[in-house]
């Protein structure tokens, strides 16, 4: 695999983060010269990937989420890691409407929102070693 360009980010697991966060990877892929509604998608699954791991990985607790971002070709590869407590059931997880913490009236979401507005979503988890999240979308224009 040719890595064209590449980037990582690294910041506290505090919700107000989370913006920035999805203002890098934005930033980092328009060198893809995406449309409008594909940075808006970009964003979305960004702020869905970093608020799990904010929420679900730390549980509030102070860690650090970080963002690696890698463009192959014409890829975007976002990957959005904690040290967190990981998932137990991935694929539970993966299930629309699922939520681990419905007392915060989560709407269980988040991995199929990444999963509509991106290509492809993979999930890597262990438990008390935390999850790493890999998103990937194509784009027509090639570098």
């Amino acid at each position: 695999m040719r890595v064209d360009n590449e980037m990582k980010l690294e910041f506290l697991s505090k919700s107000q983060n989370e913006s920035f966060a999805r203002s890098v990877v934005a930033a980092f892929a328009a060198q893809l010269d995406p449309t409008i509604e594909e940075i808006s998608e970009i964003k979305t699954a960004v702020s869905e990937a970093v608020t799990n791991a904010i929420i679900h990985g730390y549980e509030y607790e102070e860690g650090y989420v970080t963002i690696v971002c890698r463009i192959v070709e014409n890829v975007v590869e976002i990957e959005v890691t904690d040290k967190g407590k990981g998932i137990e059931d991935i694929e539970k997880a993966r299930q629309p409407l699922y939520t681990s913490k419905p007392e915060l009236e989560r709407s269980g979401m988040g991995f199929t929102v990444m999963e509509t507005f991106m290509d492809q979503v993979s999930i890597i988890s262990e438990l008390g070693k935390g999850t790493t999240v890999i998103m990937k979308k194509k784009f027509k224009k090639e570098l």
